[in-house]
């Protein structure tokens, strides 16, 4: 969509009149800095950028996009590698400055603005020997990850960081306010744990927290020519995996420039187990003849931490997903032979452990619906800039397409773009009709456009 510059100014115009005139955007320093995503990659650029401190000049924002027809977007943490965090010539409210973290030690409780990242949580948590189920790198929106679904390192004992969700503040497209959860405007509180931000802006969200003073975390790597036997041997360990140990795993390229297979465990029960020679963490040294195997004990805060520098701002990234049910003998080929194929030495493979609490909640309880046990596979192209960058996409399409027929439909709705036309329809599987329903109500006109949405309910209900 264009605007025309006449309506621009009028919108400019109007927000100066409502709000500080420093909350308005339009260049300088202050325009690059706000429009910075972790995917360098993204041209999108937005006419207005509006930094909001409150939900007050949230709600100005909506209103104003709404009055002046511009396309609207909600920047948190801008980590979503399809850049939907900025609205190309339309106006981007940009939550940053609402950052905030209020931790309720005795409810174990977070009350987190929408523009907090997961390391401003974790870090606020910690100071009281508690966590929260966030995702695998820190520097990603808390909001964004939950609205999503939120697959992370201690989801087998506390589930998805969406099913951590409590209540939330949310401005609707209307620009009026609500709270909800349970008991108040349910509907909202069912979409939006996993839903995305397709319904409104959550300003404020409370979330549960839980005593875990420490963590036993650790990388394993073997060669990649081991793939097919510790995969395999893997899968027996998977199979009778407790709730407090989720196991990452992937492809990276190793100490020597070659693509090895990497195991990343979190273990969040007792620290004397993770560390015993005989539990669950240490056998995953002996799946094959590591060349690698570190393990320390400390805080989640500081593990989620130390990860963000695996994957730091300004590369350029293209994400494809699918939802795998186990490492198959097909699967593990797949990913050999889109090892082997690499076009970057940036480039990985990594795939989420699903199981244990996350996968005991009944696929109708949270707009979230794929609860079965699975690995959600992450196929990231990561480059520097450069002129050939389409044969990075390429490989990711072919090893993603290597994928496919072994894959649940759908998958993981916060990581697919909006080519991913296959795999969109399935997403929500059973839960499509309600979830569009309610998108209906409280978004006629589409206002929003978070995460990928289906257009109607699928036929086959894969996740049911």
């Amino acid at each position: 969509m264009t605007v025309d510059s006449p309506t621009l100014q009028r919108a400019v115009a109007e927000l100066e009149r409502l709000l500080p005139a420093d909350r308005v955007i339009t260049g300088g320093p202050e325009y690059a800095t706000g429009t910075a995503l972790w995917n360098g990659a993204v041209a999108s650029r937005p006419a207005i950028l509006l930094r909001c401190t409150s939900t007050a000049e949230v709600r100005a924002g909506v209103r104003t996009a709404r009055e002046f027809g511009l396309p609207l977007s909600v920047r948190s943490g801008g980590h979503d590698w399809a850049g939907r965090a900025l609205s190309d010539d339309g106006l981007t409210l940009d939550l940053t400055p609402m950052c905030s973290v209020h931790i309720d030690v005795g409810a174990r409780r977070a009350t987190v603005a929408g523009g907090a990242r997961a390391n401003h949580v974790l870090a606020a948590a910690d100071r009281y020997g508690l966590v929260a189920a966030t995702g695998t790198i820190g520097t990603v929106g808390m909001a964004g990850l939950t609205l999503g679904g939120g697959y992370g390192p201690l989801g087998g004992r506390f589930g998805l960081a969406a099913d951590n969700l409590t209540s939330a503040e949310v401005v609707l497209a209307d620009g009026s306010v609500v709270r909800t959860d349970d008991e108040h405007e349910p509907d909202l509180f069912w979409a939006l744990r996993g839903g995305g931000g397709n319904f409104g802006v959550v300003t404020s969200m409370e979330i549960r927290l839980h005593a875990v003073p420490t963590v036993v975390t650790g990388t394993v790597l073997y060669s990649l020519r081991q793939a097919p036997k510790v995969l395999a041997r893997l899968e027996d360990v998977l199979s009778d995996c407790p709730d407090a140990l989720t196991v990452q795993t992937g492809v990276i390229n190793g100490p020597q420039g070659k693509p090895m297979v990497t195991l990343r465990p979190t273990w969040s029960g007792e620290p004397v187990v993770g560390t015993d020679p005989a539990g669950p963490v240490q056998r995953l040294t002996r799946l094959g003849t590591a060349a690698v195997a570190e393990f320390e004990t400390g805080s989640f805060a500081a593990a989620t931490a130390a990860r963000d520098t695996m994957f730091p701002d300004g590369r350029y990234v293209t994400i494809r997903a699918r939802s795998l049910p186990r490492h198959t003998p097909e699967v593990v080929d797949a990913l050999v032979q889109g090892a082997k194929a690499m076009t970057s030495p940036l480039s990985a493979f990594s795939l989420h452990h699903f199981h244990g609490a996350a996968a005991r909640v009944p696929w109708s309880d949270t707009a979230f619906a794929l609860r079965k046990p699975h690995m959600m596979a992450e196929v990231i192209a990561v480059w520097t800039p450069e002129k050939d960058s389409g044969r990075h996409a390429a490989w990711a399409d072919a090893t993603s397409a290597a994928l496919e027929p072994h894959a649940f439909a759908g998958g993981y709705a916060n990581l697919l773009g909006p080519e991913a036309t296959d795999q969109i329809p399935y997403v929500y599987g059973g839960n499509t009709a309600r979830l569009l329903a309610i998108k209906g109500t409280v978004d006629p006109d589409g206002v929003f456009q978070g995460i990928p949405l289906p257009k109607t309910a699928p036929q086959a209900l894969s996740h049911r």
